[in-house]
């Protein structure tokens, strides 16, 4: 069977110039930090996928604000292929938690001028593209 990319949704949230980032563990990507979020499911909007994978890690509810930006990403070690759809989101509801601590060690709010230097290969690839300042000074 021929291989295809799977595509994931990340979710960019925002609180004045700080982005949510999570120290990801047991999966690809493992050590390193990235925003909430997972694979697209049948039928849903990038929105809903968004709205379930934050409900689902942080046991918040959010606001969707945009379709910020999308990367390729091919993880070599692991030979797997993303694309990437960011969305821009602010929380509503709720107090952030981890609720899945076998995938994410921490979450943790970074300045959009400090991020670790250890990031998910999807955010590096977004950060190349396109800037988070920009995305948080509109």
């Amino acid at each position: 069977m021929k291989k295809r990319p799977c595509v994931g949704v990340s979710v960019i949230l925002v609180d004045n110039q700080n982005i949510l980032l999570g120290l990801r563990k047991g999966s690809h990507g493992s050590g390193s930090w990235g925003m909430p979020g997972g694979h697209i499911e049948w039928r849903e909007s990038f929105f809903d996928c968004a709205k379930r994978e934050v409900k689902e890690e942080l046991g918040v509810s959010i606001i969707c604000n945009d379709i910020f930006f999308s990367t390729n990403d091919y993880f070599k070690n692991e030979d797997k292929h993303y694309v990437t759809i960011f969305i821009v989101a602010k929380i509503q509801k709720g107090l952030i938690q981890n609720k899945e601590p076998h995938k994410c060690a921490e979450w943790k709010w970074f300045n959009h001028a400090e991020l670790p230097l250890n990031l998910f290969l999807p955010v590096m690839n977004l950060i190349k593209q396109k800037s988070l300042k920009e995305l948080l000074t509109n």
